[in-house]
């Protein structure tokens, strides 16, 4: 059977792909919401196809599929295969960017912002991340500094650097009360990539969209990029706080109108999963109950885990999954784990299963 035969009597199912060669070594494993679609585009209008995917469909002499229930554990499990198996061509395909953290010296007298490829412990450091560009951390650094005009070149030198006398610089060379003003635009810029304050986005729109009223359009564009920029760390510092935590999550997510699953999720991991069926929904919300004191008190005993690099892809996927408006889910607070609110738990559960 050729190949485009054999993609015939693919499913329009969930599931990872392993493209081999002929050697049947796997040069590329790839996921799918709708296998049978997925694979197609690789042996159709190769014409229109990047010189990347040219070069990977010549080499292309079979395929395997591994069918899953759903689309989220497609992406699951075409990481930890990425991981495993390492495919020339999902390397070939991927951009290398190093991974780096945003650094912040809290001791001595100013606050010093740099770019770190790996944590020190015990350094009077603070660090967030890790990120998996450096090229976007790099620019919004560069935003930041130059939208508060932190951008000394020669700190606490006692006269004044060249960016000062080009209005970029706020003193900080100079010393005095400057250092303090300084400083205080160090910590917005921590407590905005905490989370807890978002008010440095809000006043960049107030005047991108003061500039566009005016008809300044470069200087509206300026802002726009500032917002973009910093965005972006944002979106990935809260990506690593929210999978970071110990949080516990619940998941449902319909198969079918008869079948649903269950997936229960400990900060990037998914610890536990479950099908069930239309006549085991009654059931279902004992079943659950269950399991969510076993496995949740389980993992408590484990030691809470920090995002890192190599956690860093399976928390990605988990947050944007949750967080892509298709998930139904709840977040099970610690303290309702030793029973006590079981009420409250009771009906998380069940306006979970009947949303």
């Amino acid at each position: 059977m050729n190949l485009k035969e054999k993609v015939k009597n693919l499913p329009l199912t969930p599931g990872v792909y392993l493209m081999k060669d002929q050697k049947g070594t796997v040069i590329y494993v790839g996921k799918a919401k709708n296998l049978k679609k997925r694979v197609q585009t690789y042996f159709q209008n190769s014409a229109a196809h990047p010189q990347k995917i040219k070069k990977m469909v010549a080499n292309i002499n079979d395929f395997h599929v591994l069918h899953t229930d759903t689309e989220f554990e497609a992406f699951l499990l075409e990481c930890k295969l990425i991981k495993e198996l390492q495919p020339l061509f999902n390397k070939k395909m991927k951009s290398h960017l190093p991974y780096s953290y945003i650094a912040i010296k809290m001791d001595g007298p100013y606050r010093k912002i740099s770019i770190a490829s790996e944590k020190s412990e015990g350094s009077g450091t603070i660090y967030f991340g890790p990120y998996t560009s450096m090229i976007y951390v790099k620019k919004a650094i560069e935003n930041l500094k130059e939208y508060f005009k932190i951008n000394c070149l020669q700190p606490l030198k006692g006269s004044p650097c060249l960016n000062y006398t080009l209005g970029k610089c706020n003193g900080l060379c100079l010393g005095g009360t400057e250092v303090e003003q300084y400083n205080r635009i160090v910590e917005r810029f921590i407590t905005f990539l905490q989370g807890s304050n978002e008010e440095i986005l809000d006043e960049l729109e107030q005047k991108m969209n003061q500039a566009s009223e005016e008809n300044q359009f470069e200087e509206a564009a300026k802002y726009r990029n500032y917002m973009k920029s910093l965005s972006i760390l944002l979106y990935k510092e809260n990506m690593i706080q929210f999978t970071g935590g110990n949080k516990n999550i619940v998941v449902v997510e319909r198969i079918n109108d008869r079948t649903l699953k269950v997936f229960l999720i400990k900060g990037h991991k998914v610890i536990f999963s479950k099908e069930y069926h239309s006549e085991k929904f009654r059931q279902l919300a004992v079943e659950i109950r269950d399991n969510i004191f076993y496995f949740f008190q389980q993992s408590k005993k484990r030691k809470s885990v920090i995002i890192g690099k190599e956690e860093l892809d399976e928390a990605q996927i988990i947050y944007s999954y949750l967080n892509g408006g298709n998930a139904r889910f709840i977040t099970i607070p610690e303290e309702w784990l030793d029973g006590s609110e079981s009420e409250k738990l009771d009906v998380s559960i069940n306006q979970l299963l009947n949303a």
